[in-house]
């Protein structure tokens, strides 16, 4: 690769804080807001112009789409993410059963019948409106937003994170701080620290998509035709546990793979589509259809080449709702996501490594930071929380290792392939930015690094945050 040489300048100091999150995605959000209810100056940082990570950007409002009657769940901030949409008019409860008739109201009760469960029950978010909730919980909060600010370099001296630099509108700048969070999705701080880190090759990555969302829906005819089409976990998923066989989904590919027999969409093309917020509009405010294997998240022609195919595919499959899925014959485009939907990159390599046996077995850790649900949905396995069984959150799967004052939240967090089927999740997202956000502000009020704090006053100050433990 050719290389110029930069010369060596003075960067100025834009701010500084004693903690500084890097990313406001469901982990970064909660980790600013946990750490700054702790009484501790905290900055939130965030590239794009909004808060909400995937919520905001991919269009994914339904962060809680898998919790059934008998869910466990760690409550705390990212419960309090949704109660807050509800008060704030930005999360719908959907009420298809309004768009029923009869003949398919008794169809659909007599499948719900041989299901095992009651259908699933979880507010999803209008994700528009939640970047105004997000703006909110920021100012409640007392943190100091910096939007628009892309983190590209780790401040280290010897082996402790002192901040990092960033470039912006306004330039090169610096951020110095005391505790650093890194919740960018792809542990770029971690990697800018060079602490150690794994990633598989990308035609192993999980795949990225490119949401979208419709209007024009006729919602009695699309209802009515869906729910006469209901289909079950087992159709698609590659694994389950056997409990989730005969759950119902609304998984549609009859639409896709109609147009690809007609020869209207390349036969290589992956399309197959849930959906979530149908409202009395017409909308249809998420369809997550269009899924690009091989992509790398850290490669910028990756991510480049993959937003354009995306929005071709998203076109591709609108033509084919439109003229094989009832419902969707006068639909048109309603937005594209602003972004990617990421999935998987870069994982730390961190004190301790959750594993597939600890989340597929209700693993129990002395140092909890939080519980989540055995909820896994990644790579063909899908695992409902039916049951109540759920696993402690580790404080060591967010403490990079060689680095001092450094913590991790979100997806990037340490684990292995099919621990990132559950860790990735936003809710579990959230669990892990709370507990980064109270632990980077108990060892700053104790005079510790972030490797040396009392892991029991950080489980004290959690469940005083409304965090069950254990």
């Amino acid at each position: 690769m050719k290389q110029i040489e930069e010369p060596a300048r003075t960067i100025p100091v834009m701010a500084e804080t004693d903690v500084l999150v890097v990313g406001s995605g469901p982990g970064g959000l909660a980790a600013a807001i946990a750490a700054a209810r702790e009484g501790v100056d905290t900055m939130l940082v965030e590239r794009w112009g909004s808060f909400g990570g995937n919520i905001t950007q991919a269009l994914v409002g339904s962060i809680g789409w898998y919790r059934y009657e008998k869910t466990v769940e760690a409550g705390g901030i990212g419960m309090e993410f949704e109660k807050r949409a509800e008060e704030m008019g930005a999360a719908q409860e959907s009420n298809l059963v309004q768009y029923l008739d009869e003949e398919t109201l008794n169809l659909v009760a007599h499948k719900l019948a041989e299901s095992p469960n009651p259908p699933p029950a979880s507010a999803s978010l209008d994700t528009d409106m939640f970047k105004y909730v997000a703006d909110r919980m920021v100012r409640e909060a007392g943190i100091t937003p910096i939007l628009h600010c892309f983190m590209v370099k780790a401040i280290v001296e010897g082996e402790t994170i002192k901040g990092v630099i960033t470039e912006s509108k306004s330039g090169r700048q610096a951020i110095l701080a005391k505790r650093v969070i890194d919740a960018t999705g792809d542990a770029d701080v971690a990697y800018h620290t060079g602490a150690p880190y794994r990633k598989s090759p990308k035609n192993e990555l999980m795949e990225v998509s490119m949401n979208f969302g419709c209007s024009g829906v006729d919602m009695r005819k699309f209802i009515c035709h869906t729910a006469r089409s209901l289909r079950y976990i087992r159709d698609w998923a590659k694994e389950t546990s056997g409990k989730e066989d005969n759950e119902l989904t609304s998984h549609m590919v009859d639409p896709f793979i109609k147009a690809k027999e007609a020869g209207e969409i390349p036969s290589d093309v992956k399309l197959e589509s849930f959906w979530t917020s149908a409202t009395p509009l017409g909308e249809i405010k998420n369809l997550n259809a269009v899924d690009i294997g091989g992509i790398d998240p850290t490669d910028v022609w990756d991510l480049t080449g993959a937003e354009i195919e995306g929005r071709q595919r998203v076109i591709w499959a609108l033509n084919a709702l439109k003229k094989y899925q009832p419902g969707f014959e006068n639909a048109r485009l309603r937005t594209f996501g602003a972004s990617l939907g990421l999935r998987e990159s870069r994982k730390i390599i961190g004190e301790y490594n959750i594993t597939e046996h600890d989340v597929r077995n209700e693993a129990r850790f002395e140092d909890s930071i939080g519980i989540f649900p055995e909820f896994l949905d990644a790579y063909g396995v899908v695992i409902l929380p039916t049951t109540g069984r759920y696993f402690h959150v580790p404080y060591g799967i967010i403490l990079p290792k060689k680095v001092e004052n450094l913590l991790v939240a979100g997806r990037c967090v340490a684990g292995d392939r099919i621990s990132h089927a559950a860790t990735r999740q936003m809710m579990c997202c959230a669990v892990t930015g709370q507990g980064a956000g109270v632990a980077a502000a108990v060892s700053l009020k104790d005079n510790v690094t972030c490797r040396q704090v009392d892991i029991s006053k950080v489980q004290e100050a959690l469940k005083k945050q409304d965090v069950r433990i254990n």
